[in-house]
C-alpha cells in the first residue's frame, strides 16, 4: 500500500480533464494524466465498474471494449468505497487530504460515528471537506459545469462535500441522463458535464457481479454510453471511469462480531464496512490498541491485513494525511485480502449484512478501475 498513490489514480481524472479544457490549475499542480485538448468534455462515473470486472465481461460491452486497448489503468485508493472515492474524484486529492476516509467513520470529539454516504445533518460538509473541488475551479475559469444524477443528490451532504460546483440537473434513469448530458454539453462554447450512474453497483451488491443480472446491467450501460457518444457535439470528448470494483463473498464466509467475543473485546465503535473495517478502541492507548491488533490478527490470519492507525498513515494507505483528518481514521484498520467479510449484527441492518457483492479493501479486484476515453472528433 505504500505506493498506492504513486501511479495514476482516480484523483487524476478530473484534473486531467480540466487541463484538456485549457483550465490552469496552478503551478503547484503536476499533471500526471494528459488527455487530448477539447472545447467540451463529458465525464461519466459508473459506480462499481471495476477494471477486472469489465475485462471479465468485455464480450458484453462492445462500446467500452473498443476503448480498452491501451487505456490507462487507475487505482481507486483506500478504502475502495463510494464515499471516499467521490471525495478523491471530486477534489483531485487523496483521502488523507479531503478527509472522507470511509463509509462509517468517527466524528472526532463526539464519541459517535456517522455515515459519509448517507451523511448526517449534524456534520457540515463544507467544514468536513474544506478544499475546493475541481468542478469549482473549472467554473471559476469560465467553464460551464453541469452535474447530472438522481434528484435527491442535489444538495446532499456527500454532493456538497465532494462534488460542489456548477449546476445540478436531476434525471431518474440512465436513458434520461444521457439526453440531459448531451444537451448540457452543447449548451455553451466551453462545457464540462459530469454524469453519475449507480445501478451497476446496486445490482452487484444484491446479486453479485458474476450474476446474469450484473451482466445485463453492464449491457444496458454499454448501450447507453454508445448512444451518448453519438449525441455529443463533435468538439466534445467523452471519458468513462469508476469509483471501485467488487468481489463476491459467500454468506457463509461472513464473521459476525456479535458472535465473536475476542473480536468485540475492546472495541467501542465499529466503523468502515465488511471488507474494510475501522475500529475505534475503548482504550486508545498503545497497550489497548496492540491487544486489539493481536486478537484480530490471530482470528483472521492471512485473510486480512490488520494495522494500527499509525501504521496505515506511515504506509500511505490514505495518501498524505492532514492533521485534522488523523483522528477520523480507526485506531485499528482491518483490510480483507481473502474471500471473507466481517459484519456486526448488533448495529447493521440485515439487508446490508446479506449483500453478496462487497468492496472497500485493498485487493486489485476492488481497487483497479478503468479510464476509457473517446477524444473529440474535431477541435
Amino acid at each position: 500500500m505504500a505506493d498506492a498513490y504513486s501511479g495514476l489514480g482516480l484523483a487524476d481524472v478530473l484534473p486531467g480533464v480540466a487541463r484538456s479544457l485549457g483550465v490552469d490549475l496552478g503551478p503547484r499542480e503536476v499533471g500526471r494524466l494528459t488527455l487530448p485538448r477539447s472545447r467540451r468534455a463529458v465525464v461519466v462515473l459508473v459506480d462499481g465498474l471495476g477494471r477486472h470486472l469489465l475485462e471479465a465481461r468485455r464480450g458484453h460491452a462492445p462500446f467500452l471494449r473498443a476503448a480498452m486497448s491501451g487505456a490507462p489503468g487507475l487505482h481507486a485508493g483506500f478504502p475502495s468505497t463510494t464515499a471516499t472515492s467521490m471525495g478523491t474524484f471530486g477534489t483531485g486529492l487523496p483521502p488523507g487530504a479531503h478527509g472522507l476516509v470511509g463509509y462509517q467513520v468517527l466524528v472526532p470529539g463526539e464519541d459517535r460515528t456517522f455515515n459519509e454516504l448517507a451523511w448526517d445533518e449534524g456534520v457540515d460538509p463544507f467544514v468536513w471537506q474544506p478544499h475546493d473541488t475541481v468542478l469549482q475551479r473549472c467554473e471559476r475559469a469560465g467553464v460551464a459545469v453541469t452535474r447530472i444524477g438522481p434528484h435527491y443528490f442535489d444538495g446532499s451532504g456527500l454532493t456538497n462535500a465532494a462534488l460542489r460546483g456548477g449546476a445540478f440537473l436531476g434525471a431518474k434513469d440512465l436513458d434520461a441522463r444521457v439526453e440531459v448530458a448531451a444537451r448540457a454539453a452543447a449548451s455553451g462554447p466551453r462545457t464540462l458535464t459530469y454524469l453519475y450512474w449507480g445501478e451497476l453497483d446496486k445490482t452487484g451488491h444484491v446479486h453479485g457481479w458474476q450474476s446474469p443480472e450484473w451482466t445485463a446491467e453492464l449491457e444496458h450501460v454499454d448501450d447507453q454510453l454508445a448512444r451518448l457518444r453519438r449525441l455529443l457535439p463533435d468538439d466534445c470528448a467523452l471519458h468513462v471511469t469508476a469509483d471501485h470494483g467488487m468481489v463476491d463473498v459467500p454468506l457463509d464466509r461472513r464473521l459476525d462480531i456479535a458472535a465473536e467475543p475476542d473480536l468485540a473485546d475492546g472495541v467501542r465503535h465499529v466503523g468502515g464496512e465488511p471488507r474494510s473495517l475501522q475500529l475505534y478502541a475503548e482504550d486508545p492507548g498503545a497497550s489497548g490498541v496492540a491487544a486489539m491488533v493481536r486478537r484480530w490478527s490471530e482470528r483472521l490470519g492471512d485473510e486480512a491485513l490488520v494495522r494500527t492507525r499509525e501504521q496505515v498513515v506511515d504506509e500511505g494507505w490514505f495518501g498524505l494525511v492532514e492533521a485534522a483528518v488523523v483522528p477520523r481514521i480507526g485506531d485499528v484498520v482491518v483490510a480483507m485480502t481473502g474471500s471473507v467479510a466481517v459484519v456486526d449484527s448488533r448495529t447493521m441492518r440485515p439487508e446490508l449484512m446479506g449483500l453478496l457483492g462487497v468492496h472497500g479493501s485493498v485487493t486489485e479486484q476492488e481497487t483497479a478501475i478503468p479510464l476509457l476515453s473517446w477524444p473529440a472528433r474535431r477541435g
